[in-house]
């Protein structure tokens, strides 16, 4: 199989993938065989400040196994987990620092779940903030019910 260099294609079509980060291109070379391309914005390196204060890489597919490993059977599909993984990456790249704590990271978790499936919500933060007594839950469940008559509220 030959070498094809991208330098030497032209691209035919170029369009957005459904993710809404990569490009599709479709390319052809002089010779006109065609190929594709996909193309992502690279996102800058983010250190995640653990609670022992390790720095490591944040790694999406860190963050998306323990959701998933959390609470991914109270969600319908794997595209709506996939959705609120998006969602939390996004808003933890748009705080636009070099580094984000790990407990930043579980807050942003804590509000998406908030949003989106309540009992989720209960069953993430009872790993999160380490859970040791039925009060602690009680607690949590007093709090989503103000939450929720506050938003009833508005």
């Amino acid at each position: 199989m030959s070498q094809i260099r991208i330098g030497d294609s032209r691209v035919i079509e170029s369009r957005e993938v459904s993710d809404g980060v990569t490009i599709r291109r479709r390319r052809e070379t002089p010779d006109g065989k065609r190929f594709t391309t996909y193309e992502r914005i690279e996102k800058p390196n983010l250190a995640v400040i653990k609670k022992n204060a390790v720095r490591e890489l944040f790694d999406r597919e860190k963050l998306s196994i323990a959701i998933k490993r959390s609470v991914g059977k109270f969600f319908s599909s794997e595209v709506e987990v996939e959705e609120m993984i998006d969602e939390i990456e996004a808003s933890v790249y748009a705080l636009g620092e070099n580094e984000i704590t790990s407990k930043q990271i579980g807050d942003k978790v804590l509000d998406e779940l908030a949003i989106r499936n309540e009992v989720a919500y209960v069953r993430f933060a009872s790993v999160y903030q380490e859970f040791k007594t039925l009060d602690d839950f009680v607690k949590i469940l007093e709090h989503r019910k103000e939450a929720n008559q506050a938003q009833k509220a508005e």
